[in-house]
């Protein structure tokens, strides 16, 4: 076959109609000889042998050079496994008629064809095309997949044959690896054509426009064609092509997803592999991927200049100053020659972590190395003596610049400025921060943090003016500019001075921002200036009357937070009134702060207006209502609150609430209440807590059945959470008035277990043994509390007084009187009455008479319980009227009788005959409402 000197590839597309449908077919390109026209179910190829005369080295290098003739959408490239490899069919009619054009058009732009061939048919069309992809199908065939591309579009190459050679065919594609879609459709047709075996030069061409177009999967599988193919062996070449399009485009991951591939097939890096790699690692801040690949790098004894930068100064950056200098020790021993960037680092390293001497020894070193020492230096030292708050040694630097012929940047003012501003010398600040504007530079916003820092603690409010100035000319926000000056005279404790500098248009701008506004009276209330916040609000330009409520919320609870509940008062006294309505919130928030300051008639003036509104309460607003009245006292009013919360079916008391409630239920000895608010806590979807099991069973001990108590209490363990010291006591209570002593004993013993056993625990067992007259158990749980460092208690002496006297073993029952006298253990109204039960039991009344006399002698009264005891002695020792006696004692001590004082009254009549006044009493309790 004779040579052509020109040859083109036009692939022609009409656009398909959506009623067409036909088989697709699969078009090889077996060589680059001729004009080749794909049409549906045709393939006619041509010989342009009358356009010999046109210069074939021009046409096809205007056309491979051009990188707008082939345009490639890069996110458009699909994998190399999905793309079908398959044209679409064009008829041939069409196909033909286009053929016809194309010739005519070829034969009127003789010697006039430069670049690409475009035809149109019609009028002209938008070009467009679909990136074909490479995919390695097993059998050494190409696969190009495209579809509608351009009905008119026409690809010129250099005359190819498939007996070409190999330097030849890559020639070929590195002409045209500038385009992506014509170098990955000619490398489609090596592949097919024998041309990559062994050919790595090709591969590695393919590679970067793989890399440039981010296609990584079909770059994976090109690797493993390279080796499982084309026997080509891998180097550090190819992987480099790969990283080196990750380091351009920042992909620090996909970097090192590259170099471990390249680990993997032990192929070896080389010092620009790493280069590259720690530079992705300093950008992305991945400390354990660079120590990685440092290591790595060190284990393949190279030496990367870059390399040790990017290490140190990742290590600087995070503080690991030990680490750093740990580096700078493998570049000393490792006699890496170092230049003007290791140089630098160095000097920031030192500069950093306060080794001036050390940097200065650096500075030193660059002299003698013949490095020349430029700005970056300097500044890097005049940084270092700033931050070590040495601007003795920062300003003869700054002094020595000119000496060497340098002339201060922007960051040697800046640092400057920053310096004296650490000292606190304002002044010096001052002449730096005027000297870099007077340079054409401007001030960073460090620049002007540190200037209003300085203003505001040495009360220069012009300064302060100028600088917010500054801060508006570099396009800070209002908002922003407003927190940095409060920010400072907060630091400064000067907050007053704020309105002083607040003024003219700044002040006008800050009224017409909601944003500004709020931070503004945020910070006047936080510092008590609260006739400056409401004056802030009287003037502002803007009207949200939802925002202005919720503002004017958030400001009273800052006070209420911070204690300054006089502050709330005054804001909510002088706060518009936006509607007739009033602010549940705000209303809420307020009776509970007129709670705490026990300010109760104005809380509960403002309950009422609530109560008076048509607005629908809350749980919230239930709880600050209940918890006012636990606080003044008012539990009844309390429960009126819960009953009203209850009759609202559309609220439901949240976890804190529920133990409110049954406290206060608690407090009033509601038992029915506590059951119905309990089996109500278990309806409803709460979580329970450990704070929640400890509140239902202290409160619910007594109101529910003992299994239920029981089986809480399991519960509550079972879950992990811990019983507190009242809830313990409370279950020793519960099962010893039960007589469940086996289980008094296991619960002992799990409070012992965890050291929340008191006295009261010790108590409490003792009363239960007491009561079940167990009184070897008794004596022995005394002893114990005794011996764990326990003093006997008064209710521990009550119960053994109780316990022995209801025995009748009054010698210990004297001897424990006798042991309270020597431990000088005060008695109680409970230790006489039982004293006045006993005695009287055994009508020894001179002792009874005795123990009022003692009584009275300790300063107390007889209580009910004392009357109630005592009428019951005088009527088993016969004095009938000594009992109806006591009874006129009691109401003239203002002691109401109950029922049992009257019933110990009755007995005492019938015990002694008299029935006719015990039937007198007994209609008498029937009057009363009591039930003989």
């Amino acid at each position: 076959m004779a040579s052509l000197k020109f040859s083109t590839v036009t692939e022609l597309y009409e656009p398909r109609k959506p009623n067409l449908s036909g088989n697709v077919e699969t078009h090889r390109l077996s060589c680059f000889t001729g004009w080749v026209q794909l049409s549906r179910g045709v393939l006619n190829a041509h010989h342009f042998r009358r356009l010999d005369h046109i210069r074939v080295s021009r046409l096809a290098t205007e056309l491979i050079d051009d990188p707008e003739s082939n345009p490639v959408d890069t996110h458009s490239l699909k994998s190399l496994e999905e793309l079908n490899p398959e044209l679409n069919r064009i008829p041939g009619r069409e196909g033909r008629k286009i053929g016809r054009n194309l010739w005519k058009r070829f034969r009127t732009a003789k010697g006039e064809i430069k670049g690409e061939i475009t035809l149109n048919s019609g009028s002209r069309r938008k070009e467009h095309e679909e990136k074909p992809s490479i995919a390695y199908n097993g059998v050494g065939k190409e696969s190009v997949s495209t579809s509608c591309v351009d009905n008119g579009l026409v690809v010129a190459m250099p005359a190819v044959s498939p007996f070409a050679s190999v330097e030849r065919c890559n020639s070929v594609l590195k002409r045209l690896e500038r385009s992506d879609i014509k170098a990955l459709t000619f490398f489609n047709w090596m592949r097919s054509n024998g041309k990559l075996k062994e050919n790595i030069t090709a591969y590695n061409m393919v590679l970067r426009v793989l890399g440039r177009k981010g296609d990584w999967d079909g770059a994976h599988e090109l690797i493993k064609e390279m080796t499982a193919v084309s026997n080509c062996k891998l180097n550090f070449q190819v992987f480099n092509t790969l990283i080196y399009a990750c380091y351009k485009k920042g992909l620090a991951d996909m970097g090192s997803k590259w170099f471990r591939l390249m680990l993997e097939n032990e192929v070896q890096p080389n010092i620009a592999t790493f280069g590259m790699l720690m530079s992705l690692c300093q950008k992305s801040g991945n400390l354990e991927e660079a120590e990685f690949t440092f290591a790595q790098m060190r284990s393949f004894k190279l030496q990367c200049q870059s390399a040790y930068s990017a290490m140190i100064t990742i290590y600087t950056r995070l503080g690991l100053y030990d680490k750093s200098e740990e580096v700078i020790g493998f570049l000393k021993e490792g006699g890496v020659l170092l230049n003007l960037e290791n140089w630098l680092v160095l000097l920031n390293a030192y500069s950093q972590q306060g080794k001036l001497e050390e940097a200065e020894r650096i500075l030193m070193s660059m002299q003698e190395a013949g490095t020349s020492l430029n700005m970056v230096a300097y500044n890097t030292l005049i940084t270092g003596y700033g931050r070590a708050s040495h601007m003795d040694v920062a300003q003869s630097l700054f002094r020595k610049l000119q000496s060497v012929g340098l002339e201060p940047d922007e960051t040697t003012y800046r640092s400057m400025i920053e310096g004296w501003g650490r000292v606190d010398n304002y002044l010096e600040a001052r002449w730096y921060y005027k000297e870099l504007k007077r340079a054409g530079f401007e001030p960073n916003s460090s620049n002007l943090y540190t200037m209003i820092n300085l203003q505001a603690k040495h009360w220069d409010e012009e300064g302060a003016v100028e600088t917010l100035a500054d801060m508006r000319k570099m396009g800070c926000q209002y908002s922003s500019i407003l927190s940095s000056l409060l920010h400072a005279y907060e630091k400064a404790g000067r907050v007053d001075q704020v309105p002083r500098i607040l003024k003219g248009l700044f002040f006008e701008h800050v009224l017409v921002d909601q944003t500004s506004c709020s931070i503004l009276v945020m910070a006047y209330v936080k510092h008590c200036l609260v006739d400056d916040a409401l004056h802030v609000l009287r003037v502002k330009h803007w009207e949200d009357p939802i925002f202005e409520e919720n503002l004017y919320h958030l400001l009273i609870c800052s006070c209420k937070e911070m204690g300054h509940h006089e502050n709330a008062v005054e804001i909510f006294t002088r706060m518009p009134k936006l509607d007739d309505r009033p602010n549940l919130h705000i209303t809420c928030t307020m009776i509970d702060i007129y709670g705490v300051m026990g300010l109760f008639t104005e809380a509960k003036e403002l309950y009422l207006k609530l109560q008076c509104s048509e607005i629908a309460l809350d749980m919230v607003a239930y709880s600050v209502f209940v918890r006012l009245y636990v606080k003044a006292g008012s539990l009844n009013d309390a429960c009126l609150v819960i009953e009203a919360m209850e009759k609202q079916k559309d609220v439901m008391p949240d976890t804190f609430l529920f133990m409110d409630i049954l406290r206060i239920y608690q407090r009033c000895g509601m038992l029915e209440k506590l059951a119905e608010t309990y089996y109500r806590i278990l309806k409803s979807a709460l979580t329970w807590d450990q704070e929640m099991y400890n509140c239902v069973i202290n409160c619910c001990a007594h109101a529910l059945p003992l299994d239920e108590i029981s089986r809480l209490f399991d519960e509550m363990l079972q879950r992990g959470f811990t019983p507190n010291t009242i809830t313990f006591n409370v279950m020793l209570d519960v099962y010893g008035k039960a007589r469940l002593f086996k289980k008094v004993r296991k619960v002992f013993w799990m409070a012992k277990k965890r050291g929340l056993v008191d006295v009261i625990s010790y108590n409490t067992i003792i009363a239960a043994y007491g009561q079940s007259k167990d009184l070897k158990n008794m004596v022995y749980s005394i002893r114990k509390m005794q011996f764990k460092g326990f003093s006997v208690s008064l209710k521990a002496y009550n119960c053994m007084l109780d316990a022995y006297g209801k025995e009748g073993q009054i010698e210990k029952f004297r001897d424990v009187l006798r042991r309270m006298k020597e431990s000088k253990c005060a008695s109680d109204h409970y230790t006489y009455n039982i004293m006045i039960n006993i005695y009287g039991e055994l009508g020894w009344i001179d002792e009874v008479a005795g123990v009022l006399i003692q009584l009275k002698e300790c300063g107390l009264k007889p209580d009910l319980c004392s009357y109630n005891t005592l009428i019951k002695a005088y009527g088993i020792a016969g004095m009938v009227e000594e009992a109806v006696a006591v009874v006129k004692e009691m109401r003239e001590n203002g002691i109401k009788p109950d029922q049992i004082t009257y019933l110990n009254l009755i007995n005492a009549l019938q015990r002694n005959d008299n029935f006719l006044e015990a039937v007198k009493w007994s209609l008498w309790m029937k009057q009363m409402g009591m039930s003989s």
